[in-house]
């Protein structure tokens, strides 16, 4: 495993030293704060119409402010991953260090979790941003935090299914744009398959729905544990680290 941790550090301290890090942070907490600010403000007036109205029954703050940020996050995501994946292995065989990395003492396993790993790392910070947010609902309210973590562990199984797709696509071409796109595309076909069971309910219209990643994410969104999101997420992740392997044992083949 040190060779798995040295290359996830590597990987990294790679985003930090390019803008790209500062870049997604900036960019994911400026979208990220707007939605917190709408649903805070909506909130607000909502429980102050009620409570004009005669209502009793207070408001969850979890259920009308957390639930749709950690959703708007789920799909935000989707847009921005794509570009912390597709240097990952397009880069280093831009600038030619795949040769050096290929036949360095160290399995194709360990470079591959090391590489995920340290885009999942990046991912985190990324998603730290917008725990600042929701630390703030915590000095003027009391939010259940059990349903947040549960958010959250959702967005991090749904990242690091995408994060596992892009990083066999970036294993694939030595262009980062291609790279790059063509993980966005597969993002939002992911997003968009889920439709299908809204307009049509045969057997084949619930199986393409059962692949949308957005589908998986909604009862994390609501604090619900369910096992087969869990092992969709988990076998979705393999497949993707799995389908990288074989291509890097291609390129070994090729070279």
């Amino acid at each position: 495993m040190r060779n798995v941790f040295t290359i996830c550090g590597k990987e990294l301290k790679s985003y930090f030293t390019s803008p790209i890090a500062y870049l997604l942070m900036a960019l994911f907490g400026l979208i990220f704060g707007y939605f917190f600010f709408s649903a805070t403000i909506f909130f607000v007036n909502a429980s102050l119409r009620a409570q004009a109205g005669g209502g009793n029954q207070p408001m969850s703050i979890n259920d009308y402010v957390i639930s749709p940020l950690l959703g708007n996050a789920s799909v935000v995501g989707l847009f921005l991953i794509p570009l912390i994946s597709m240097r990952l292995f397009a880069e280093e065989k831009r600038s030619g260090t795949i040769e050096l990395l290929m036949t360095s003492p160290v399995s194709d396993w360990e470079i591959i979790l090391g590489k995920w790993l340290g885009a999942m790392s990046m991912y985190i910070c990324v998603l730290a941003v917008s725990a600042l947010n929701i630390i703030l609902l915590f000095f003027w309210g009391q939010p259940d935090w059990r349903p947040i973590l549960t958010g959250y562990l959702g967005l991090l199984l749904q990242g690091g299914t995408v994060l596992a797709i892009g990083t066999f696509i970036s294993s694939t071409t030595r262009n980062q744009i291609i790279a790059g796109a063509a993980t966005f595309a597969i993002c939002l076909l992911l997003w968009v398959l889920s439709w299908v069971s809204s307009y049509n309910d045969a057997p084949w219209a619930a199986a393409i729905a059962y692949c949308s990643i957005l589908t998986h994410f909604e009862p994390f969104s609501k604090g619900i544990i369910d096992t087969k999101d869990l092992i969709f997420y988990i076998s979705a992740i393999y497949l993707g680290l799995f389908l990288t392997s074989r291509s890097l044992e291609s390129l070994r083949w090729r070279a």
